[in-house]
Order: C-alpha cells, then sequence, then structure tokens
C-alpha cells in the first residue's frame, strides 16, 4: 500500500478518535451535538486539510508550478464553516442562553481536525487532552467559582401606592439581592402602575424566597420573576 495513503489513513483516524472523545464527554452530558456530531467535524477539517496538501494529484504539473499554497486559506474556510455550525447549537430559551460550551467544543474540535490533517499528531493529542479535560474535569471547578445570577422582574400595583421602586429596593436589601436599573409604566386609564427591572444574586436560592416575599405584598396586583441570563 502507498505510503502516503497510509498517512492519510492515519490522520483521519486520529481525527476519528479525537473528534469521537469530545463528541462522548457531550453526549455523555446530554447535548444535542455529541458522540457523532463532533466526529464528523474533525474528520472533515482533517480531510479538508489533506485535500490541501495533496492538491498536486488532481492538478497537472504544469498548472500546479504556477499556484502558491497557503494551508492557512483552508484552515480560515473551515473555521467559518464551523461557526454556522456552532451557531445552530446555541439557543435562546426564554432568558437563558445555551448551547454556548456545545459550540466552543465544536469550535476546537475543528481546529483539532486540521491540526491532524496537516500531519502533528502530537499537537492534536495534546489539544484534544485539554479539551477534554477543559469539558469534564474544570466543570467541578467552574461549579466552585461564584457567579452571580440574574433574573427579570415585573411587578404590577395600583396607582395611588407611592414610591414603588423604594419599596422594592427595601425588600431587595433585606434579602441580599441586588435592584439594577428599572423602568417604569403607569396607565391612568387601568389604573395600574408597572415596574421591571433586574435582580441579581450569588446564591440562586434566594429567587425563590423573594418570590415567597412578593406572594406576601398586599400591594402588587402581579408579578413575573424570571431567573436566568439577562
Amino acid at each position: 500500500m502507498d505510503s502516503e495513503l497510509i498517512e492519510a489513513g492515519l490522520r483521519l483516524l486520529a481525527a476519528t478518535l479525537a473528534g469521537g472523545i469530545i463528541g462522548a464527554e457531550r453526549a455523555y452530558n446530554g447535548r444535542a451535538a455529541g458522540f457523532r456530531t463532533h466526529i464528523l467535524v474533525c474528520v472533515a477539517s482533517a480531510l479538508l486539510m489533506l485535500l490541501m496538501q495533496h492538491q498536486w494529484l488532481a492538478v497537472p504539473a504544469e498548472q500546479l508550478a504556477t499556484i502558491r499554497v497557503d494551508p492557512t486559506r483552508m484552515a480560515q474556510g473551515i473555521m467559518t464553516g464551523i461557526g454556522f455550525l456552532g451557531a445552530g447549537v446555541i439557543l435562546h430559551d426564554r432568558q437563558a442562553v445555551r448551547g454556548l460550551t456545545t459550540a466552543a467544543s465544536i469550535w476546537v474540535t475543528s481546529a483539532i481536525g486540521i491540526i491532524l490533517g496537516s500531519g502533528f499528531y502530537m499537537i492534536g493529542l495534546m489539544a484534544g487532552a485539554l479539551a477534554l479535560g477543559t469539558l469534564s474535569l474544570f466543570r467541578w471547578v467552574e461549579s466552585h467559582i461564584p457567579s452571580r445570577h440574574y433574573a427579570r422582574l415585573v411587578v404590577k400595583a395600583p396607582l395611588e401606592i407611592a414610591d414603588l421602586d423604594g419599596r422594592l429596593r427595601e425588600l431587595m436589601k433585606d434579602k441580599g439581592l441586588k435592584m439594577g436599573r428599572y423602568a417604569f409604566i403607569a396607565s391612568r386609564s387601568r389604573e395600574y402602575q408597572e415596574l421591571q427591572t433586574t435582580i441579581s444574586t450569588f446564591n440562586p436560592r434566594k429567587f425563590s424566597t423573594l418570590q415567597k416575599m412578593l406572594l406576601e405584598q398586599d400591594y402588587l396586583l402581579s408579578f413575573r420573576l424570571l431567573p436566568g441570563d439577562v
């Protein structure tokens, strides 16, 4: 068997393994872009880099002599295409944004495929190990990093209730919640006032406590509390 064919097969096999390992982690955590998706992304990237390196097989020698080969052009094209695939796994669900980590994993899997397709096995191996470690081991680290959580709060009260924003700020302050800027709407025909704001805390359990406290406030007609990234 031709040595170049063997080398190409080894690169594609390495891309399959690298994509499969990263994809298995995503599949284990129930992500839509999982095992097969990451394998296909990695193999496709490696395949296109192989095409760039072996284009002399498809182009006559006299024409190839006039062509300037730039390996980075193919890599740039691959990464641009992967951007659309990554955007497809990012979902905006109500107030939360999901899929950013999976989109990033697809992006790095493509880069690993480019490296393996170019024949840099050790670099691809190290990059794969770092990507897998970031997705799995660093999950524990991330869970222990203090992070501010946000929620959208919309309250309605009768027009005669004075200083609605002040009352809410005192309520938030007592429970360690931070109230940001707010928008105020009043309707004389419907005789109510509405306040919309963003609140934040380092302890998301406080949102449940706030919900119970808001239910106890007789001056409120209604409220909506929507936790998530805002």
